[in-house]
């Protein structure tokens, strides 16, 4: 009997045919692109599709999906939800436990137990105690450092995971790959272990105090220091610098930098005065210089009998450049700025101005400029004070025990044969040539010595102003006419005009000159003759022309010190007791 005849939507499969199609792989493309065509197709009843057998009667099922009765095409596949190569079915299992498979085959003979994860903490414990150990050997000074150390990293809340996260690459990769091998279950190979553990001992060893040699040379800075926006060094009080410095308090703020109170640890507590320089390339050049004069300084003066500030030490503190001084008291300007800017008396005006005079001669002698003197740079030795009440000005007035001074701020002073800048001083006692841009030398210290004993005397600035212009009116003003000659040398012919000054006494600026200057002498507190001896040696330190300038050798001969001997307070400024208290 002859076979059935096949169904109208497809021809009847041969024997070769339904080997063929039994053998095609799942992933057939041809069979993909019937899957997708049934996917875009209608749907409906649908038959499974088969072909006879090669033996013969019976049919078997050849195809792994659905016959639509009415389009002819496949409606959807059977439920398998992916279809695989035979070569990617035969490896399907999990694509991670393949990938494991393979990491465990490549490091099965270096993989580590968790027995040795324990050792391996076990060793960091141990690594612990033996630095704790070796603490044990610091002298009793060294430990009470590292016990403050501690506990100052202890009140910055820091942490070991703190400190390790300074090496921020190699912590981040560290506990990323930490993480990942809990994850995964991988392990370490010993070799990594190794260079991991050596890594961790050197940065343990950072953190030891017996290594701060090192720490301090290297270029990476501790994770403790840190500075603010302006390059301040941030520091509490309490901390240490050097092993050496324990800060107790700050004394000032300047542009530079911070200048705070520290006991010095190597001088048998000792209280100095440490600089603490910004970090900043400018003022950290500056501070060299400095440093560079002080140690010049040190070398003609060692027994300090010439009042200029005297420095112990300096060091590179992470950027910061750091000098130690004696410790002084407030700055005549401070004094007079908290004594509401009361006059000194007469007789400390002489002392205080005689010490300026001879500490800035030193420095002349020695061919150094100081180029930066002001009330401000120059500090009592101790600025205890005894307290009285006016009557008749109903306040309470200070009276400064003792007048002996010091000269500070050598980071401007330059030497005769070094690059003099352009302008030097602070604008209220800059001198006229410099001004002018006529050169300069020693004879501009003796100019603001002037300015600064006329301050002393009256209690305000002399030249106040801020304006190139008005400060060469006010000179007029107080002192004279400029000389033809300076005005003819100068560069700075703006200022002037058919030889003089070219200024308008009807401006708002020439009201407030002549309303707020007048002539030197109309500055007199009294008619006495001591009075008039110091506006002479005043008018002759703030003569314009340099070379006509009192030199300070000259100074110090001048009357208005003739009564020193006489004045019993002239013990107050000897300078060869003992200050560093």
């Amino acid at each position: 009997m002859p076979p059935p005849p096949p169904p109208r939507f497809t021809p009847a499969p041969t024997p070769c045919d339904a080997a063929c199609v039994r053998a095609r792989p799942r992933g057939d493309p041809d069979r993909r692109r019937v899957g997708a065509a049934a996917a875009n197709g209608g749907t409906g009843a649908a038959e499974t599709g088969r072909a006879r057998d090669s033996r013969g009667g019976s049919t078997a099922a050849i195809t792994d999906f659905l016959w639509d009765k009415r389009t002819g095409l496949a409606a959807r596949t059977m439920p398998h939800s992916r279809r695989y190569r035979s070569s990617e079915r035969s490896s399907r299992g999990s694509y991670h436990e393949r990938y494991r498979s393979r990491k465990h085959k490549r490091r099965r003979t270096r993989s580590r137990s968790s027995s040795s994860e324990r050792d391996r903490r076990h060793r960091r414990e141990d690594s612990y105690h033996v630095r704790s150990r070796s603490y044990d050997d610091h002298s009793a000074d060294r430990r009470a450092y590292d016990r403050r150390y501690c506990d100052s990293y202890r009140r910055n809340d820091y942490s070991r995971e703190r400190g390790e996260a300074y090496y921020e690459p190699e912590y981040r990769h560290s506990y990323e790959y930490r993480r990942s091998r809990d994850r995964e279950g991988s392990y370490r190979s010993c070799k990594s272990s190794r260079r991991k553990h050596r890594r961790r001992r050197r940065r343990s060893r950072s953190f030891s105090r017996s290594s701060s040699q090192r720490s301090r040379q290297s270029s990476r800075r501790a994770k403790s220091v840190e500075d603010d926006d302006e390059g301040h060094l941030i520091y509490r009080i309490g901390d240490w610098l050097q092993e050496r410095y324990e800060i107790i308090s700050t004394l000032g703020e300047g542009t530079f930098g911070r200048v705070v109170q520290c006991i010095d640890h190597r001088r048998g507590g000792a209280r100095v005065a440490l600089k603490i320089i910004k970090n900043v390339e400018k003022y950290k050049e500056a501070a060299r210089l400095e440093i560079n004069v002080l140690e010049k300084i040190n070398e003609k003066d060692p027994e300090n009998t010439n009042l200029c500030v005297r420095m112990f030490d300096w060091f590179d503190y992470h950027g910061h450049m750091c000098i130690s001084f004696e410790l002084l008291g407030l700055s005549t300007f401070d004094f007079l700025k908290d004594n509401n800017y009361l006059p000194y008396p007469i007789h400390q005006v002489r002392h205080m101005a005689f010490q300026v005079c001879q500490a800035v001669k030193f420095l002349h002698d020695n061919k150094l400029t100081h180029t930066d003197l002001k009330p401000e740079n120059i500090l009592f030795v101790n600025s205890d004070y005894e307290l009285s009440y006016n009557l008749e000005k109903k306040r309470d007035e200070r009276s400064v025990k003792s007048t002996a001074i010091r000269v500070v701020d050598f980071g401007s002073a330059t030497f005769d044969h070094e690059h003099h800048s352009t302008i030097v001083s602070t604008r209220h006692y800059r001198a006229p040539e410099v001004i002018l841009e006529l050169g300069w030398s020693q004879p501009c210290d003796v100019w603001s010595i002037g300015c600064i004993i006329f301050e002393y005397y009256v209690g305000f600035t002399l030249f106040q102003t801020h304006d190139n212009r008005e400060h060469l009116a006010m000179m007029e003003r107080i002192l004279g006419p400029i000389p033809s000659r300076m005005i003819r040398k100068t560069r700075k012919q703006k200022y002037f005009y058919h030889g003089r000054l070219d200024w308008d006494e009807n401006t708002s600026a020439g009201r407030y000159v002549r309303e707020n200057c007048k002539p030197l002498r109309r500055y007199l507190n009294s008619e006495a003759e001591d009075h008039h001896r110091l506006f002479d040696l005043i008018e002759s330190m703030l003569e314009y022309e340099p070379s006509k300038r009192i030199t300070l050798a000259e100074a110090l001969k001048h009357p208005f010190f003739d009564m020193l001997e006489m004045e019993p307070s002239t013990k107050m400024w000897d300078s060869s007791r003992d200050i560093s208290r």
